[in-house]
């Protein structure tokens, strides 16, 4: 564990601003005066590695058994720009950052430019998404309303990684792009195919938002009229009924009381509707 870039990042940040997060510790039912360690062993590790003999601790009292940090929200790159950007306003030399997160000096100056060049609106999109920072740089070649328009294809999708933007850079139109290259007018035949599977897959995930919006209100809707249907079918005189004068709708009804889920044909029904 202590070779992996995750502990380098904490025991730099230990050594440079100190511990953040206290590490938290529930008392041994079996040993008074000794507790065990809850959460924090990675910190425990570094204060070790860094000479440190004592450290203070949060006391559970609690016998939850979890981790205090079982639910995180990890740091979204546009989170992590604005963190660098707050603090290089308020006087912290780019040397400390860059010691505290276990970066280059040069990668933190590249995080703090990197929504130079991006249109708000994009930005807005992708604040607390897990984008990668080279999304970025590939958003910078294109021009406000396609960067718009790649954001929405990347949220849409959940797909924010580097290939797939490039992708996208690749389908996109030069006069779409800040920097056209030239020489490229034989690629506006492959760039046109590429556009048509764009429009496509945006359709079909409109398509599927309406389909996940309104899946709940459909499965209620279905559940009480089983519910409905149920008591009506458990009444033979009315079950005779409806064999001899409508035994379409009867069929109709046995069908929707047997279902136990929201069949695809019952989905595109309610669609058309």
């Amino acid at each position: 564990m202590k070779q992996t870039q995750k502990y380098r990042q904490i025991a730099a940040s230990v050594q440079a601003v100190g511990l953040v997060e206290l590490p938290v510790v529930v008392p041994a039912a079996d040993a008074p005066n000794s507790y065990y360690l809850l959460d924090g062993q990675l910190r425990i590790e570094a204060l070790r590695d860094l000479g440190a003999t004592e450290v203070e601790c949060i006391i559970s009292l609690d016998d939850e058994a979890y981790t205090f940090n079982k639910r995180i929200s990890r740091l979204a790159a546009v989170q992590e720009h604005h963190m660098i950007a707050r603090a290089v306003e308020r006087g912290v030399p780019e040397e400390r950052i860059a010691a505290a997160l276990n970066l280059s000096v040069s990668t933190i100056r590249q995080r703090f430019r990197m929504l130079d060049g991006i249109c708000p609106e994009a930005v807005s999109l992708l604040s607390d998404k897990p984008c990668p920072m080279a999304v970025f740089n590939v958003l910078k070649r294109m021009k406000p309303l396609r960067q718009i328009q790649a954001a929405e294809l990347l949220v849409g999708q959940n797909n924010y990684s580097s290939a797939f933007a490039r992708s996208i850079l690749a389908a996109t139109h030069q006069e779409q792009l800040v920097a056209p290259k030239a020489g490229d007018q034989d690629r506006d035949g492959a760039r046109e195919q590429i556009a048509r599977l764009e429009r496509e897959l945006e359709a079909t995930q409109k398509r599927t938002r309406f389909v996940e919006d309104t899946y709940g209100d459909d499965n209620l809707c279905l559940t009480v009229a089983q519910t409905y249907l149920n008591r009506l079918l458990a009444k033979p005189r009315l079950v005779q009924w409806l064999s001899a004068n409508h035994a379409d709708y009867l069929v109709e009804f046995q069908s929707i009381a047997g279902l136990t889920s929201l069949s695809p044909q019952v989905s595109a029904r309610g669609e058309g509707v």
